[in-house]
């Protein structure tokens, strides 16, 4: 079921009016009938992968809670092993093999495994991060073992971010599905209004501009650097809107019922640093690698040498982690020598900038930006070509120049592409930088508000493309 359908929108104003009629004793079992029926309208049958790993983790939690040492450190592991297992096999399996079976070729055997017709869950190495994370914070000390079965599944499920995120950690929401909560107009009213912005990025930006991308990025030997360029930088906006609408829609929708979510973006477009970046970019898996596997690892403890191995082992599974596919493992590599060289080059940039007296130089501060949006462009190309062999001829093909052909409908398709950025950039641009200045929707006229309010049903009723199918971050 998707957040941008007519079936979603009727699915949540009955979960929601029933949610606040329920009595609140029955309120979690509402809520986790609801994400088994939003789960189960994808692919019914895969909510049995999700029941086990429950299961298997819900126990966890609560062995490793009441042991000790090494007992205790089995069970963590064992846990572990199960979610990596299932994610493992479902999404990386038939890659592992086909790879196996390209290098056995080359030296002459015959790679005997066979290939498994599966399909990836939707939405699995998102619950897999989440549940994970709950058993490392009881390992940790850090949370306490949910004893009732049904909240903790209903933690792992929670439908407004089960298949995209925000990941989750347990101390921020665990707690929430134990409180009574009551019925709060301010906050249906902000959810709402979060959840509109959502439907805004996704209909208006993020699906118009894929009018124009798709076309480019599937046939890549038939565009020529203009339309290469344009195709890369709207790209960029458009996983950005896409991902990002959806978040806000998860926030928005859990904010109506009640319940507070943790930001997932932070303006990422106008960082001045790769590492300003990833603070600001899917802040929750962001977070979960730095808490789970770049401390762990070391950190930035010991030698620069030390550190960079750290981020490059950190971003290239980062890499692995949004795909099965050498397009994937490449961006994440990519990422991680982009923080290795800032790391490196750190302390030369700053004495540059002392010297020539450069500190708080809106110049500069605006060359950062575009330098750092230019890099995460370029990289975003391994992200969405279909093969690595794609994004190289795309690479190639900025080297060729000619008239750009428009996608879609022509110049009215490249003109609601750029109306729909300019809207996005001059929003993004007062919450950035004038954040307490003259404001629309939370304007104490109501007259102001709903003017605005109608105004953005009206831009998505007009510019939204409304065949635009699942957000990316699905097939992931």
């Amino acid at each position: 079921m998707l957040f941008n359908s007519i079936d979603f929108v009727i699915f949540f104003i009955i979960v929601t009016s029933l949610y606040f009629i329920f009595p609140y004793r029955y309120k979690w079992f509402l809520l986790l009938a609801a994400s088994c029926y939003f789960y189960m309208a994808f692919v019914p049958i895969y909510i049995f992968i999700l029941g086990f790993t429950i299961v298997i983790d819900y126990f966890a939690g609560i062995f490793i809670e009441g042991s000790a040492g090494k007992r205790k450190k089995l069970y963590l592991i064992c846990s572990l092993i199960a979610n990596i297992g299932v994610l493992s096999i479902f999404k990386y399996y038939n890659f592992i093999n086909e790879n196996l079976s390209f290098l056995t070729l080359k030296f002459g055997y015959t790679n005997l495994l066979p290939t498994l017709k599966i399909l990836l869950p939707i939405g699995l190495s998102f619950h897999t991060f989440q549940a994970m994370s709950y058993t490392i914070e009881v390992y940790r000390g850090n949370q306490k073992a949910e004893r009732h079965f049904g909240i903790y599944s209903l933690y792992v499920m929670f439908y407004p971010q089960l298949v995209a995120g925000p990941i989750e950690r347990p101390q921020n929401i665990l707690f929430q599905f134990h409180k009574k909560i009551d019925f709060d107009y301010q906050k249906m009213v902000s959810g709402l209004t979060i959840i509109l912005w959502g439907f805004f990025k996704k209909l208006v930006v993020a699906d118009r501009l894929s009018t124009y991308v798709n076309p480019i990025f599937n046939n890549p030997e038939f565009h020529n650097g203009t339309s290469v360029v344009i195709a890369s930088f709207f790209f960029a906006v458009q996983i950005y809107c896409d991902f990002s609408g959806y978040s806000d829609m998860a926030i928005g929708t859990a904010r109506v019922m009640g319940f507070d979510l943790i930001n997932n973006f932070n303006r990422p477009y106008f960082s001045k640093s790769i590492k300003e970046f990833w603070g600001r970019w899917h802040i929750s898996l962001s977070t979960w690698f730095r808490d789970y596997l770049y401390i762990p690892l070391g950190g930035s403890r010991g030698t620069k040498f030390r550190r960079s191995l750290n981020l490059l082992i950190v971003f290239i599974i980062s890499g692995i982690w949004h795909g099965a596919n050498w397009t994937f493992i490449l961006w994440g590599a990519s990422h991680g020598c982009y923080r290795i060289i800032g790391l490196h080059t750190e302390k030369f940039r700053k004495k540059i900038i002392q010297i020539m007296h450069l500190q708080n130089n809106k110049l500069l501060y605006l060359i950062e930006i575009l330098f750092t949006i230019t890099l995460v462009t370029l990289t975003w190309i391994f992200f969405r070509a279909n093969t690595v062999k794609d994004a190289f001829i795309l690479f190639r093909n900025f080297n060729t120049f000619g008239e750009n052909p428009f996608m879609g409908d022509g110049i009215n398709s490249m003109a609601h592409c750029l109306t729909a950025i300019f809207i996005l950039f001059l929003v993004e641009f007062k919450l950035e930088y004038l954040p307490d200045s003259f404001s629309l929707i939370g304007n104490k006229s109501r007259i102001i508000r709903w003017t605005t309010l109608i105004s953005i049903i009206f831009l998505i009723l007009i510019l939204g493309v409304f065949n635009g199918g699942q957000f990316i971050y699905f097939q992931f």
